[in-house]
């Protein structure tokens, strides 16, 4: 079975699948949006509305079924510690299938919601790359699907790396009440995936404490594959042991009516923030592929728009 592992709770999913090459796996996406993110390797998602869900042609947002499945190609990269990757947005209510012509692990990331939005790919070169922190809290963000960066409906997904002797989510900090212009109310999934050392294997810790508003209390050690589900608390902080870089996804989604991220810190901890500004971010940063990798991987970007840009030239000329 390609599925290596499978969680969710009330409003967030994940599913981590692991493709032999030529190996296809199909999905409904049913109640959730998701997001198709290549952790190594590249595949083709293609989507087309779910024979089981008429209601998603009825909203005029899908494609009738005689006229195929819209096809994306996603090149991928060679591991989470390789710079930014393309993806692919799948809508409820559609029925979805990934095939990886040379194999690959890939990540579902899930959010039950409401509205039916257009499939769509979202380029490697359109990531926006976040510097956070800095000295030993120093890591970096790859805004993918960030509320402000990429349209879902309710999901929000980032990737955090943090080089290895380095604290991340740190201060500790919370989305667990709702509080307008101050705090969202999320429920958060933590994918991790730790760099090894040679032939030793990587770790790392992941803490969580109770906040007025639950009582989740965790202190895990984490390795490659890993998942804490946090559904309230102080979250922080994410430690990656010296040697081992550490690379953690986080999936989030919530009831509120407004796509947002906003978090509240610790009020023991927060104080660290005032620290950063007489240190400089960690020179390991940011963990990415070589310029001529990032130039490679640009204008094929822009081939890839090129290419639909002229396919939606001829189907109009076509209508």
């Amino acid at each position: 079975m390609p599925v290596l592992s499978e969680t969710g709770m009330e409003w967030t999913r994940l599913r981590v699948l692991d493709l032999e090459p030529g190996e296809a796996y199909g999905f409904e996406s049913g109640e959730c949006e998701w997001i198709v993110l290549p952790l190594s390797g590249g595949c083709e998602v293609r989507c087309l509305p779910s024979p089981a869900s008429p209601a998603f042609e009825a909203r005029g947002l899908g494609r009738s079924p005689g006229s195929g499945p819209q096809v994306f190609e996603l090149r991928g990269r060679e591991g989470v510690f390789h710079g930014p990757t393309d993806f692919a947005y799948v809508p409820r209510d559609a029925h979805a299938e990934i095939v990886s012509a040379a194999g690959g692990r890939f990540a579902l990331v899930g959010a039950r919601c409401e509205n039916v939005l257009p499939a769509r790919y979202g380029p490697a070169a359109g990531v926006p790359v976040e510097l956070r922190g800095a000295g030993r809290c120093s890591r970096q963000v790859n805004n993918f699907a960030a509320a402000d960066t990429f349209a879902c409906d309710r999901l929000i997904a980032v990737e955090v790396l943090t080089p290895g002797g380095n604290w991340s989510s740190y201060p500790p900090h919370k989305h667990d009440e709702y509080r307008p212009g101050e705090e969202s109310r999320l429920e958060e999934i933590y994918y991790f995936e730790i760099a090894p050392h040679g032939d030793t294997p990587g770790l790392g810790y992941q803490r969580v404490t109770p906040s007025p508003a639950g009582k989740t209390d965790i202190l895990a050690e984490v390795r490659s594959g890993d998942a804490v589900l946090i559904p309230d608390g102080w979250h922080g902080p994410s430690i990656a042991v010296p040697g081992h870089d550490m690379y953690y996804l986080n999936v989030m989604a919530g009831p509120g009516s407004t796509r947002e991220w906003l978090i509240c810190d610790h009020p023991d901890h927060g104080w660290i923030r005032g620290t950063w500004a007489d240190q400089d971010i960690d020179p390991r940063l940011p963990f990415s592929g070589s310029p001529r990798e990032r130039e490679r991987d640009q204008e094929r970007d822009r081939d890839q728009e090129r290419d639909r840009e002229h396919d939606r030239d001829r189907a109009e000329d076509g209508a």
